[in-house]
């Protein structure tokens, strides 16, 4: 009989965090030409910015920065096998800056630190609270954000009875210094859009009209390049016998498959400054179709002449055309059962002097 040994990483369950706890995750992740290829092939994502060197120099940078929501996912995937490896569900998102635009051949890594534990009145799992920070090669920080999510207890008999919830800021701040090189021109004709920071409104909505269909074989090979083994999303012998009776879609790719249908009315809001929140309301199966609209919350203008900011909240649904949804809760209070994504979050747009 072969010897049980321990070397053999099971992943953290919920008992094996502790508030203050900070990790240190492995396998830095040098980005590639076929990362940004890849992407685009998983999401159809069109912002010309991260599509094109010729346009990126137009607007001041010396090459094409990756897709802010590409950066997300690379470094994000960092975390997983420290923190969601056991996951039940990522619950939401806060606070999510980018600090510094991200560029291929740049290697990104992350570290976390444990601000808040929460067990479950079942009994079986728990909340697990973290702050995440993601830099670049030379130690500039490119990725700031917290998340919360559910872990399954490895002792669901003893009880800790903890329960330590953080706050968090209702939206992220804005910066004076924007860290986004001056945008000297904006080609309408390349990007294809013609609205700028001065076109846009609160209170006014947007209903993107296209439908993306998200199959078994992009959210896997998806969740692959992200080197996101959280098991709900890769195994599905395991997930077949859960209460879902199949694998969840990792919820990062409900935000970009938002974001990339989103483009459809904010062709030239190519930058996220930062993600205020993010609740993913209901699981996505492969399968389904995915729609969104999106609310103008706020115009934001900026001391910077060559550009503004827009805080958004864009709703993603599953087989039903954002127009016909008014609400994305019920009068219960309780999102509807086909609403995915509810992400509130702010992008830079140039404002018209920039028009060429």
């Amino acid at each position: 009989m072969s010897k049980i040994n321990n070397k053999i990483n099971m992943g953290n369950f919920f008992e094996d965090f502790s508030i203050g706890q900070k990790i240190i995750h492995p396998l830095p992740r040098t980005i590639s030409e076929g990362d940004v290829s890849l992407y685009i092939a998983f999401t159809g994502s069109r912002f010309a910015l991260h599509s094109s060197n010729e346009v990126a120099k137009q607007m001041g940078y010396d090459k094409r920065p990756i897709d802010d929501t590409l950066m997300f996912h690379l470094t994000f995937g960092k975390s997983v096998q420290d923190v969601s490896l056991n996951a039940i569900a990522n619950l939401g998102y806060a606070e999510i800056a980018f600090p510094n635009p991200v560029y291929i051949g740049d290697t990104v890594s992350m570290t976390s630190d444990v601000i808040g534990l929460k067990e479950n009145s079942n009994g079986k799992s728990g909340v697990v609270y973290v702050h995440s920070i993601g830099v670049n090669q030379n130690g500039d920080e490119v990725l700031n954000f917290k998340r919360w999510v559910m872990v399954h207890k490895k002792d669901k008999e003893t009880s800790s009875g903890i329960n330590e919830v953080p706050t968090f800021a209702k939206t992220t701040p804005i910066l004076d210094k924007i860290n986004l090189p001056e945008i000297k021109c904006v080609d309408t004709d390349s990007t294809g859009g013609k609205f700028f920071f001065e076109d846009y409104e609160a209170g006014e909505r947007l209903n993107h009209p296209d439908g993306i269909t998200v199959d078994n074989s992009d959210h896997t090979l998806a969740t692959k390049l992200y080197q996101n083994n959280a098991k709900v999303h890769f195994n599905d012998h395991m997930m077949k016998s859960s209460p879902m009776g199949q694998r969840l879609m990792y919820g990062g790719i409900v935000i970009s498959m938002a974001r990339t249908l989103s483009f459809n009315g904010l062709q030239n809001a190519q930058n996220i400054y930062s993600i205020n929140s993010g609740a993913h309301a209901n699981p996505t199966y492969a399968g389904d179709t995915i729609y969104a609209y999106t609310e103008v919350l706020e115009t934001i203008d900026h001391k910077r002449e060559d550009l503004g900011l827009l805080r958004l909240r864009t709703i993603a649904v599953t087989n039903q055309k954002s127009s016909e949804i008014e609400n994305p809760k019920g009068e219960d209070g309780k999102y509807l059962k086909n609403v995915v994504l509810d992400l509130d979050y702010t992008v830079v747009i140039p404002k018209k002097k920039t028009k060429k």
